[in-house]
């Protein structure tokens, strides 16, 4: 019985690599915002403004405790479950939880070219965004490096470089 968690700050490539890892090791692949989602029939971010963050951020503590009791499971977290309440121990002490570390630079990168489907980063770009992701990184960053595993996807520009990663974690798991 296999309970992998993925986390990182958004963008690290959680739901990239956890898709194709999950299918490599024939577990079950939840990106816990899509359950979030499908669940209360609402996005993430209408939660977000009808409710608040408090509200949201106990919907999701309550669902990551609910997808933890399944069995031969990928979690791929949203990027600030690991901070709020118990989250961290919780996970490490139901499966394997795994940090996808990406430097703010290239987070960036990777943000920048899909930022309209971020709320929070739609008006930010250039140094602004790096600022952004600096400073939120700084303050989770000791959560995620709680993680069982820290692992450095950094270099994920190809289908390939996914397909690397995942057959190292996969070692590694």
């Amino acid at each position: 019985m296999k309970r992998i968690f993925l986390i990182g700050y958004m963008g690290a490539g959680k739901t990239t690599v956890g898709k194709n890892l999950a299918e490599r090791m024939g577990l079950s692949f939840i990106d816990l915002d899509c359950y979030i989602e499908n669940r209360y029939h609402k996005t993430v971010r209408q939660i977000f403004d009808e409710k608040g963050e408090e509200a949201f951020r106990e919907i999701e503590r309550s669902v990551l405790q609910e997808v933890a009791l399944f069995e031969n499971v990928l979690v791929s977290t949203g990027g600030g479950a690991p901070v709020y309440f118990d989250n961290m121990e919780f996970m490490n002490a139901k499966g394997t939880t795994v940090y996808l570390q990406v430097s703010v630079e290239e987070l960036a990168n990777r943000l920048e070219l899909c930022k309209h489907t971020r709320p929070v980063l739609k008006d930010r770009c250039g140094e602004e965004l790096k600022a952004f992701i600096a400073e939120n990184l700084y303050k989770r960053e000791p959560f995620y490096k709680k993680a069982a595993i820290v692992f450095n996807a950094e270099n994920m520009l190809t289908e390939t470089d996914v397909e690397n990663i995942s057959k190292t974690l996969e070692k590694l798991l």
